[in-house]
C-alpha cells in the first residue's frame, strides 16, 4: 500500500506537512499525489467513527439487510445497487458471494423505522426477492477502531 494511504487510512487529520515529515516527501509532493488520490477515486472520502451510543439526545438503530435478488437482464446487479443507495437511509451497499446477493446497512431512528424501511422501500423493489434484516445491538469495532472498551456481557447479569 501506498505510504501516504497508510498514513491517511490510520489518521486522516494529519497535515500534508506531518505526513510529508513521516513518508519522506516534500509538503508540496504530499499535497499533490493526496489531490490526485482524490481525483482518480482512489480516496473517496473522510470519515469519522462515532460511538452514538455516548450521546443520549441521539436515537439511532441500524440494521443489516440481507437482499436475495434476481439480477436485471441487461444491467445485472449494477442498477439495483444504484437503486438501494439512493434512499437517505443506505449506509452502506456491498454485492456478496453466498446465500444472499446484497448486504445493506439502514440506519433509522427505531427498529420500527426500519421494519417499515424494509416492508414498503426495499422489498417492493422489483428484483427482490427475498430480505432477513439483522439488527445491530452493540458495536464493538468499526473500520479498524475499537468503538466499546468495556466488553462486558450483561446478558443475565442479575441471574446469579
Amino acid at each position: 500500500m501506498d505510504k501516504i494511504l497508510s498514513v491517511l487510512k490510520d489518521n486522516p487529520r494529519l497535515s500534508d506537512s506531518q505526513i510529508a515529515a513521516m513518508v519522506g516527501l516534500t509538503e508540496e509532493e504530499v499535497g499533490e499525489r493526496i489531490a490526485d488520490f482524490e481525483k482518480s477515486g482512489v480516496i473517496c472520502g473522510y470519515n469519522t467513527v462515532i460511538d452514538w451510543e455516548k450521546l443520549e439526545e441521539t436515537e439511532k438503530v441500524t440494521a443489516i439487510i440481507e437482499l436475495k435478488v434476481t439480477p436485471r437482464k441487461d444491467t445485472g446487479f449494477e442498477s439495483i445497487a444504484e437503486e438501494i443507495m439512493a434512499f437517505d437511509e443506505v449506509e452502506s451497499v456491498n454485492l456478496m458471494s453466498g446465500g444472499y446477493d446484497f448486504s445493506v446497512c439502514v440506519a433509522g431512528k427505531t427498529f420500527q423505522e426500519i421494519a417499515m424501511f424494509v416492508a414498503k422501500r426495499l422489498a417492493p423493489i422489483d428484483s427482490v426477492i427475498s430480505t432477513t434484516t439483522h439488527f445491530i445491538l452493540k458495536r464493538y469495532k468499526q473500520d479498524g477502531i475499537l468503538i466499546s472498551s468495556d466488553c462486558e456481557d450483561e446478558r443475565g447479569a442479575d441471574i446469579l
